[in-house]
């Protein structure tokens, strides 16, 4: 099963660095559209993927894997995060879907500003700057 999902991850993340690239370049955005392009679709081909695969006998689960966990977790973890908040909120869990959204925006900003600050303090380490 790990090949079907390293095919998929391959494929995925090949599809991700194209598509947003093109669209980036295309759209002349200063703003992550292609991102932003790249997390809402994966969002919606893993949701359909997933429904459609769990409620109908059409994907084997090698099939499945592979499209799901692997293309679309190549493609974007953010199809995830965004499958598991609707997962939370059709079982009326409301209070854990905003608890998980709200965690999960914050902390994975603070991860982001905490591994560029320390990024920004191992290059000066490497190339001290001279006080000459």
């Amino acid at each position: 099963m790990i090949w079907y999902v390293a095919f998929g991850s391959a494929v995925g993340g090949a599809t991700r660095y194209w598509l947003a690239a093109y669209i980036q370049r295309t759209s002349g955005a200063t703003f992550p559209l292609g991102t932003l392009v790249i997390n809402i679709t994966g969002s919606f081909v893993l949701g359909l993927l997933l429904r459609f695969a769990l409620d109908t006998p059409a994907f084997s689960p090698a099939l499945r894997l592979a499209l799901t966990t692997g293309f679309c977790g190549g493609y974007t973890t953010f199809s995830t995060f965004s499958v598991e908040t609707v997962t939370l909120i059709e079982e009326g869990d409301w209070r854990r879907a905003a608890l998980y959204v709200g965690v999960s925006v914050l902390v994975s900003l603070f991860g982001a500003f905490a591994g560029v600050a320390l990024a920004r303090e191992l290059v000066a380490l490497r190339n001290p700057v001279s006080s000459a």
